[in-house]
């Protein structure tokens, strides 16, 4: 592929970025100030995507229509300011009818593929109203569908991308319209070899945006959210938390795997795979700078910051016979993975496993990979102990795995936590260890302080 705009950049936006009139117009103000933007990723506008899940969900009448009318105050609180409200109207007057058929049905007939249809109603829209705001500063901009190149299977929820036929799709289709305008389009959303619609999986428009950008090969990535950048740990926990001027790819791909919100976790892998750097800004707060993620970052130092996952659930399974070890831990991986448990951090012994497993989300507190089928064949085998109620916290940083006395400097400061489990050494860039939930806010302020500040 040649490079049309050999320095082309990827400005994609969040939904606090596009929640409103106001919002949109300084994400306009951000796209029109760099030349080099040509391709603008969009997220639904905020609190959007939440009322179209439960519309999936299949809600009684009453209900269902108060959130369409909610819907519809949002989209028209956007239209209500433009100066050529009328055609825009129309167009969203459409989709909203869409959303309503689609929840109704979902009361009979619910899928997993008619919530991926109904919940991309919100990109649609979000990036239909950006355009008219480009359009009534005079800028030439073409909406696109993002559909179009964005191919993925059918695991509808959280599809996987076609990386080849993305590049494809987007040299055919994509890079002629970056030519001629400035172009919009949605994150999130793609379809599959049938042409239904899926998705990437919620955050998923940072990762379209990584996506376009790869196949494009962009210079540079730029994701506009709510924050200034990328800190040493959430700043709600800890006030005295600094942002990172810069981070490599393999420190930020840890953060992110871990728990910071930041950035989606596989938004890196296609800017990693062509070395493209990320910036992360505020929209609100443009001057304000950020931190850029790039392959290299100079003397990075051993520890580089904190990151909390919550409502972790941990799995332990003891073997009940004596059957030799790697028989054991053969079996048990074999059952999870036809159950397809996805395993997060493992540690094993001769007769036992602990697996944590990722229940955010959840709204039992427990992995919802936790089925009843599965446990009843887990414990056909072994003695089965689940515990919830966990946090992950992970210390990200340079050569942990080889630095010494970074175990000492650590767990002295936790010798008043109770430690579930430690993992590390697989990962030259993590130590992650697992607390009860209520501890974890502390365990992060104490290690922030000896180490980070």
């Amino acid at each position: 592929m040649t490079r049309i705009y050999p320095h082309t950049i990827v400005a994609k936006f969040g939904g606090t970025s596009v929640a409103d009139f106001d919002a949109m117009s300084r994400s306009a103000t951000i796209v029109l100030a760099d030349k080099d933007v040509r391709l603008v990723v969009l997220s639904a506008s905020a609190g959007v995507t939440n009322l179209l899940v439960e519309l999936s969900g299949g809600l009684e009448s009453s209900v269902r229509q108060d959130k369409i009318d909610t819907l519809r105050t949002l989209q028209y609180n956007i239209i209500s300011r433009l100066k050529q409200p009328e055609a825009i109207g129309q167009e969203i007057d459409r989709l909203l009818d869409n959303i309503s058929h689609l929840a109704a049905m979902a009361v009979d007939s619910r899928s997993d593929a008619l919530c991926d249809e109904l919940v991309s109603h919100g990109e649609l829209m979000s990036s239909l109203l950006f355009v008219e705001v480009l359009r009534e500063r005079d800028v030439e901009t073409q909406w696109f569908d993002a559909r179009k190149v964005i191919r993925t299977n059918d695991t509808f929820g959280c599809a996987v991308p076609v990386i080849s036929e993305i590049a494809e799709r987007v040299e055919k289709h994509l890079l002629p319209r970056i030519a001629q305008s400035l172009v919009v389009t949605q994150g999130f959303i793609g379809s599959d070899a049938a042409g239904q619609t899926t998705t990437l999986g919620r955050g998923g428009s940072d990762y379209t945006a990584s996506l376009l950008a790869e196949a494009l090969q962009a210079a540079r990535v730029d994701i506009w959210t709510d924050v200034a950048g990328i800190y040493t740990t959430d700043p709600r926990i800890v006030a005295q938390a600094k942002r990172i001027d810069t981070l490599s790819f393999s420190e930020a791909s840890e953060m992110a795997a871990f728990g910071a919100k930041v950035l989606h976790p596989a938004t890196l892998l296609p800017a990693m795979r062509k070395n493209i750097p990320v910036f992360v800004g505020s929209s609100a707060q443009p001057r304000a700078g950020g931190t850029l993620v790039c392959r290299d970052t100079h003397e990075p130092p051993r520890y580089r910051a904190l990151a909390v996952r919550r409502q972790q659930t941990l799995l332990k399974l003891s073997s009940v016979d004596t059957q030799p070890a790697h028989r054991f831990l053969a079996q048990m991986f074999g059952i999870l993975s036809r159950h397809d448990v996805a395993m997060d951090l493992v540690t094993t012994s001769e007769t036992s496993i602990a697996i944590i497993l990722n229940s955010t989300g959840s709204t039992s507190g427990e992995a919802d990979t936790l089925t009843t089928a599965l446990l009843t064949e887990l414990s056909s085998h072994c003695h089965v102990e689940i515990e919830t109620g966990l946090a992950l916290v992970s210390l990200i940083g340079n050569s942990l795995s080889q630095a010494p006395a970074v175990c000492k400097e650590v767990f002295a400061d936790l010798e008043n936590h109770s430690v579930r489990m430690i993992c590390h050494g697989a990962s030259s860039h993590n130590l992650c260890f697992l607390l009860p939930a209520e501890c974890a806010d502390s365990a992060v302020k104490t290690l922030h302080r000896n180490l980070l500040e």
